[in-house]
């Protein structure tokens, strides 16, 4: 064969497969950590953030005041009368108060879910919702904890109507604790990813 007879001899062309579109699961590291797809897990997570602490406030603003109605309303005459113990006085002025702060966050938030605009600058936001979130909550807890040991020593002689109540709003200033205390591990976490520039 002469080198006329190879240069001439037909040319076949042969196309690359087109590449498979990547799937859902096959995502690069690249891609997890920027990009949109990262924007959109830190809106979704920040949403979710604002959803619950919304969430934990109301249902410890619905605590609080029941709390407080319960405890208000427990008067039953001569010695069953709440005003006439310190510590049950104590449970009720603290149960009003984290009612109104409760009820104010609440509000807060709810007006900032319906206009989209906020109150507060975000990193002020952040820190009135964990200072108060604690300050709250501690008071909660140091109220009940001096209100359990009353109703017990009064269980103890009598187990009546004015004990029931009290042990009532008792559970229900714990539960509202419980509810805060959640809310403020979110208040921290949203704190702690302020930036400081």
């Amino acid at each position: 064969m002469s080198d006329h007879e190879e240069n001439s001899s037909p040319k076949i062309h042969v196309q690359t497969p087109p590449m498979a579109a990547p799937s859902g699961n096959s995502r690069t590291p690249a891609m997890d950590s920027s990009g949109v797809a990262g924007v959109l897990r830190r809106w979704k997570r920040e949403d979710f953030m604002k959803r619950g602490s919304f969430g934990l406030r109301g249902i410890a603003f619905l605590f609080s005041l029941i709390s407080f109605i319960v405890m208000a309303s427990n008067k039953h005459g001569d010695w069953r009368e709440f005003d006439k113990y310190e510590e049950y006085r104590y449970l009720l002025a603290i149960a009003i108060l984290s009612s109104l702060y409760t009820g104010g966050q609440t509000f807060r938030q709810v007006r900032e879910f319906s206009t989209g605009k906020q109150l507060l600058k975000p990193r002020m936001a952040a820190m009135v919702d964990f200072f108060g979130d604690q300050f709250i909550a501690y008071l909660l807890i140091s109220s009940v904890s001096s209100a359990v040991s009353l109703t017990n020593r009064m269980r103890e002689g009598a187990d009546n109507i004015f004990t029931d109540s009290s042990a009532a709003a008792i559970s229900m200033s714990i539960f509202a604790f419980m509810c805060l205390a959640v809310s403020a591990l979110i208040s921290g976490y949203k704190l702690s990813t302020q930036s400081y520039i």
